[in-house]
């Protein structure tokens, strides 16, 4: 999640666990820190924008790490501020918050991988989006309550807060659950598997969701709404690159986004300067994402530096159709919006 977010939570948290036990504005200035320090991982260049795309969210973001971890950040915590008797509390409170940052990361379809060094696999529910309001607000409220009311009033707004948050995510779950359904019984080609479907909120909202169907050859991207008359999904097929991905499979940057992706990716030429293109299809829309990368001539992929090359779609377009399609208009894309 986005870091006001990660903040909004880890303050939340901080507070729940110490309620009054210390001054609540240090339990929320502590678990701002916690919650933010996974994600300073982004500081750390590992040679490459694929590496280092695919070693966000890696040993800052393991419970087990986190964990190790915990009781060092709430000896500081403690001994900064002379509580050295509250420390077993200020150890439950910021494991907490550290690893309840990396659980609330699994939410999104980016990647997390939780359980490193055991495994490098990206857990990924992707049931909500990685800027979600409805999610954030709610905890911001609580924080500011807390920190304002100087009864116990405060943290009762900030525990409800923190439930109805939870509440959210459980509902998001729910959503997608319930559209994937919808998506499974309306698949643009046959034989397509369960793993090959991909199910994401679009951007701010639980209510419209983007769907991502690959084949070898193909993906199929579609749209559907919660509020959509009826139970349908609009597909429109697009070239993976089957023959580039044959070619380059083997290439270290290649395999790393294919693993990270899960298989939701594609390759491509780019029409100038004849450039071969990779690009995870699970953020973004067609025909822009978030993550492209730049692998160099044909000839040269593996060994040619990579560069990233992001295609963010046009927000002053892309916006009103997203609102639009949210409530049931049926263009599948923006760019039928803009056209």
């Amino acid at each position: 999640m986005d870091s006001l977010t990660q903040i909004a939570l880890g303050s939340a948290v901080g507070v729940a666990v110490m309620g009054r036990r210390t001054a609540v504005w240090k339990a929320a200035l502590w678990g701002a820190i916690a919650g933010t320090l996974p994600d300073l991982d982004v500081v750390i260049d590992h040679g490459n924008p694929v590496l280092n795309m695919v070693r966000h969210r890696a040993e800052s973001h393991s419970l087990f790490y986190l964990t190790l971890f915990a009781p060092l950040l709430a000896w500081v915590a403690a001994k900064v501020h002379g509580e050295m008797s509250l420390f077993k509390r200020w150890w439950l409170a910021l494991w907490l918050v550290l690893v309840t940052h990396p659980l609330l990361d699994n939410m999104t379809v980016y990647g997390t991988q939780l359980l490193m060094p055991f495994t490098d696999h990206p857990f990924a529910v992707s049931s909500v989006f990685i800027i979600d309001p409805a999610y954030t607000l709610p905890l911001i409220v609580g924080v500011v309550a807390a920190l304002r009311l100087k009864s116990d009033r405060g943290l009762r707004w900030n525990a409800v807060a923190l439930a109805l948050s939870t509440a959210y995510l459980g509902w998001s779950m729910v959503a997608q659950y319930q559209v994937t359904t919808i998506a499974r019984a309306a698949m643009p080609a046959p034989n397509i598997a369960a793993n090959n479907l991909l199910v994401t909120p679009s951007p701010f909202n639980t209510v419209l969701w983007r769907l991502v169907a690959t084949t070898p050859e193909q993906y199929f991207e579609g749209y559907y709404s919660l509020l959509d008359p009826e139970p349908t999904v609009r597909w429109t097929a697009h070239p993976r690159g089957a023959e580039l991905i044959k070619q380059h499979g083997e290439v270290d940057a290649v395999a790393r986004i294919a693993a990270f992706s899960q298989g939701f990716f594609k390759m491509q030429t780019s029409a100038n300067p004849g450039h071969v293109l990779l690009t995870d299809l699970r953020m973004g829309q067609e025909p822009s994402y978030t993550f492209s990368f730049d692998l160099g001539n044909a000839a040269d992929v593996g060994a040619a530096p990579i560069q990233q090359r992001s295609m963010r779609a046009d927000i002053g377009k892309a916006l009103p159709w997203l609102w639009q399609r949210l409530l049931g208009h049926t263009q599948s894309s923006w760019v039928e919006q803009a056209s």
